[in-house]
Order: structure tokens, then sequence, then C-alpha cells
């Protein structure tokens, strides 16, 4: 909890949930059902430079700025556990380990089994699907596996260009 008082790590983490608010607008769609998201991009980022507990403060505030500078109906609170759960599992695969491929693809896994399957089909079915919770799953399924390598080479890639950021960061520290 004591990183949450330093300037430095505050800065970072206003600085990624910025970032992650005006990448959650942005989406590549590559057919009707799957698209390619960027707002867990910097929460990935967080875990990664920050640890668990400021890159789940980073995914409560991505979900909660985004809603609140762009709603697209009412508020939530279930995706602000999502966003909170994703800086968790990324925080704890990544914080203080170079992102291999392994990493995070393990990372990947765990975050569309626990929170992309898990908890964003149910709070999806809460909003649209009464009881329509295995129906959503079913829908859901094909579109979460065929993004775990997608995500996976996505993040490597900008994980190990942040690398070289984590060491400057903790250098000055």
């Amino acid at each position: 909890m004591n990183k949450l008082r330093d300037t430095k790590t505050l800065t970072l983490a206003a600085m990624l949930t910025a970032i992650g608010i005006i990448l959650g607008f942005f989406k590549l769609p590559i057919n009707q059902f799957i698209e390619i998201r960027f707002g867990s991009l910097p929460v990935a980022m967080a875990g990664m430079l920050l640890g668990p507990i400021p890159a789940a403060v980073v995914g409560a505030l991505v979900d909660i700025g985004g809603f609140i500078v762009k709603p697209t109906g009412p508020y939530f609170p279930g995706f602000t556990i999502s966003g909170i759960v994703t800086g968790l599992i990324f925080g704890f695969a990544l914080y203080n380990n170079k992102p291999s491929v392994l990493r995070v693809f393990v990372a990947q896994v765990i975050y569309t089994i626990v929170v992309g399957l898990g908890m964003n089909t149910y709070w999806l079915s809460l909003l649209y699907l009464k009881n329509g919770y295995i129906a959503a799953l079913i829908m859901r399924l094909p579109k979460e596996l065929i993004m775990i390598p997608v995500y996976t080479i996505l993040y490597v890639i900008v994980l190990k260009s942040c690398e070289r950021f984590k060491y400057l960061f903790l250098k000055t520290a």
C-alpha cells in the first residue's frame, strides 16, 4: 500500500489510466463477432510496471473513467470488478518478471477463463439475458478462445517495449 503513496507510482498510474480510457474507445473489428480491443493493455502495463494493487486500481479507474467520459448505458459495477481482477491477474503474473511469451500467454489464459468467460459473461447475462448464462457462454466461447493468441502476441510486443521503461523507472526511484 505504501507504493500507492509514491509520486512516481501515482503519476505513472494516472497516465496509464488516461491511456486506458482513451484506448477503450478504439476497436479493430475482424468480423461481426470478433474485434480487437485495446483498453486492457494499459492495465497489463500497470501490472508489469507497478504490481497487482496499483494495477487493480488502474483497472477500476479505467472502467469508471470510460463510463464517465462516454457512457454506453447505465453504470454497472460488475465490469469495474472485472477491471480490478484484470489488474490483479496481470500484476501477479508480470510484476518483477520479464514479459516472456509463456508468462503472458498464461496470464492471458487465466484472464480469459476468469474475467472474459466467467465474470464478463455473467455480467452480460445479468444485464441482457435473464437466466441465459450458458447461452451467453456458448456465444462468447469461440471469440474468447480465438483472441488468446492475438492478445498474447499484442501484449508481448507492447510489454517488451515497455520493459526498458520499467528499468528506467526503477533506477530513478
